[in-house]
């Protein structure tokens, strides 16, 4: 008799983040995502253009009246008011992008589905452009009554609209396959990106530059401002987050025999919609379109934690705000002191690894 070995399905235990059945390898897992992603803050908070270094900060804490305080009143002005609220948006965006692409992964079982590859990070950044562009004219009384909340309002619903055709076209009666998912998304995305150009084009030469930038994706205007508009979606994702485990996990199996195994699918793609239009919808609000974090990071954890849902998300989360910062990193220092768009860095590192995909056919288009 052969025997076939199997992968173990997912748990559909409705616990937190972590089952009872993960022991030592899951804590070894996130002891090293998590050393690794304060790592990588650190660095992120001393490296610069400016020389401005960690070393400096007992001084920038306490600062004198002589010259030596100034220098250190100064470096704490670059630590505090640019190099943290750079490092906090970065690790929002880069876990909020990855969490995003795993769980529509889960959602759609198609391990392709990425929010910058199937048009949802086109939809959110049009929404926002839109915002803009138009936010002193015929869009100021929205963008007065919504404050700082109006870019990330916008881009949420954007992004919203776009993942909720995009499940309206996957549905039981209309299934796409990985193909179909890819060539939708690419619609979408060709059309987002048409209507994008037309709005830069009717713009002045200063909007055009900074549309520009802004599309190629860039922590360069971060701010505290910035950090408390995304704040409230980051808040209402991780209080939804542990409660769409279970169903995810069931959608894995397919959606049939999640029903039987008492999952209210429709109320489970509704919340998983909502949440991923939250968290694409903002990271594209104040970073811009920054693309393959969301199929680059959920594939490393799959390979090492497996597809479970209750590791899969913190996790993704975690090895998505490390590899993002790192990134930024490079993107603000191999140029210095100039900066590169850090979606020109991620996009250098993740075609490569989504060719490398397709090629070994880990994936079938």
């Amino acid at each position: 008799m052969t025997v076939t070995n199997v992968e173990p399905a997912p748990s559909l235990q409705p616990a937190g983040w972590i089952s009872a059945s993960r022991h030592r390898p899951t804590a070894i897992l996130f002891a090293a995502l998590i050393a690794a992603l304060a790592a990588a803050a650190l660095l992120s908070l001393s490296a610069g253009a400016t020389g401005v270094s960690l070393h400096i900060l007992p001084a920038a804490l306490f600062p004198q009246t002589n010259e030596t305080g100034t220098a250190a009143a100064n470096a704490a002005l670059v630590l505090f008011d640019i190099r943290l609220p750079r490092t906090l948006l970065a690790v929002f965006v880069g876990g909020a992008l990855a969490v995003a692409g795993a769980m529509m992964q889960g959602m759609f079982r198609n391990p392709l589905a990425d929010p910058g590859l199937i048009g949802v990070s086109s939809g959110a950044a049009l929404a926002a452009v839109a915002v803009i562009a138009f936010g002193s004219g015929i869009a100021a009384p929205v963008t007065a009554f919504l404050g700082i909340h109006a870019l990330p309002v916008a881009a949420f619903c954007g992004g919203l609209a776009v993942t909720a055709l995009l499940v309206g076209l996957s549905s039981d009666t209309r299934q796409l396959s990985t193909a179909g998912l890819l060539l939708a998304g690419l619609a979408v995305g060709a059309l987002a990106q048409a209507v994008m150009g037309l709005i830069a084009y009717l713009s002045d030469d200063r909007a055009l530059r900074d549309l520009t930038l802004w599309t190629l994706g860039s922590f360069a205007g971060a701010s505290w401002q910035k950090v408390l508009g995304v704040l409230p979606f980051a808040l209402v994702s991780v209080l939804l987050l542990p409660r769409l485990v279970r169903g995810l996990n069931g959608l894995l199996l397919g959606e049939a025999e999640a029903f039987y195994l008492g999952i209210d699918t429709r109320k489970t793609k509704y919340a998983i919609v909502f949440v991923t239009a939250a968290l694409v919808g903002s990271a594209v609000a104040v970073a811009g379109i920054i693309g393959f974090v969301g199929i680059v990071v959920p594939h490393i954890v799959r390979l090492i934690s497996g597809p479970d849902h209750a590791t899969l998300l913190p996790a993704s989360a975690l090895l998505g705000a490390t590899i993002t910062l790192l990134a930024d990193i490079a993107a603000r220092t191999v140029v210095a002191p100039a900066e590169l768009p850090v979606g020109i860095v991620m996009a250098l590192i993740g075609a490569p690894f989504f060719l490398h995909l397709i090629l070994k056919r880990q994936v079938h288009v």
